[in-house]
C-alpha cells in the first residue's frame, strides 16, 4: 500500500501502470508540450465537460503550477493524477485522476477523467480507469471510489457502468462546468464489486 504522509516528495513516484492497450503514470514537466496540444487541439469537445478554463490554462507556468499542486496532492494523500498513454505509440490520448481523498471510517475518493478527442470511445479512459482502480483499491486501500458526471454525457455513463460502477443518484448543481451551476449523475464502485 503506498503511503505518502511526510515523506518529503518533491513530486509524484515514478510509477507507471500497464494495461493491454495503455498505461497511466503521473505527470511530468516534460509532458507540458504534448499535454498542451493536445487539450488546445480537443477544446471544443472537452470544454462542454469540464470547468471554465482559465485564461493561462494551456501555458508552461499553469502546467508547472499544476504539477506542484498534484505533488502536494501526493504528499498529502488527497489526490492522485495521472496521464494516459497508449501503449504501442507512448502518445498522451488523455488523463485521470484520484481526487478528494477521504481517509479515517469513509476511506473513498472521487474519480474524474479526460480522452483527447482524437482518441475518445477507442477504450482508453475505460483501459485508464481499470488502472486507477487498481490503484486506488490495491495500492491505496480505499474501500469506494465517486464519480458524477452530467446527465447528458451518455459516452461518459457509460464508460462507468462498463467499468462496473453503479448509478446511485441525482445531484442539483452538483458542479460548475463551462460556466453554470449543472446537475450531475452520480455514480460509485465499491472495493469488494471491483472485478479487477
Amino acid at each position: 500500500m503506498i503511503r505518502l504522509l511526510g515523506s518529503g516528495l518533491i513530486s509524484p513516484p515514478a510509477i507507471r501502470l500497464d494495461g493491454p492497450h495503455c498505461y497511466i503514470r503521473p505527470p511530468l514537466p516534460r509532458d507540458w508540450r504534448e499535454w498542451a496540444d493536445l487539450r488546445a487541439a480537443s477544446r471544443a469537445f472537452l470544454t462542454p465537460w469540464e470547468p471554465t478554463w482559465p485564461a493561462d490554462a494551456l501555458t508552461r507556468t499553469a502546467f508547472a503550477r499544476r504539477l506542484r499542486r498534484q505533488a502536494q496532492e501526493w504528499r498529502d494523500d488527497l489526490g492522485y493524477s495521472f496521464l494516459i498513454f497508449d501503449r504501442a505509440t507512448d502518445a498522451l490520448v488523455g488523463g485521470l485522476g484520484l481526487t478528494n481523498i477521504r481517509r479515517g471510517v469513509a476511506q473513498m475518493g472521487t474519480l474524474g477523467y479526460w480522452a483527447g478527442q482524437p482518441y475518445a470511445r477507442n477504450g482508453y479512459v475505460s483501459g485508464g480507469t481499470r488502472l486507477s482502480l487498481e490503484f486506488a483499491f490495491n495500492q491505496l486501500g480505499l474501500h469506494r471510489v465517486e464519480a458524477a458526471c452530467l446527465p447528458t454525457n451518455l459516452p461518459s455513463r457509460g464508460l462507468l457502468e462498463k467499468v462496473g460502477f453503479t448509478h446511485e443518484g441525482y445531484a442539483r448543481g452538483y458542479l460548475r462546468i463551462d460556466g453554470a451551476w449543472r446537475d450531475h449523475v452520480l455514480y460509485a464502485i465499491l472495493r469488494e464489486e471491483w472485478k479487477g
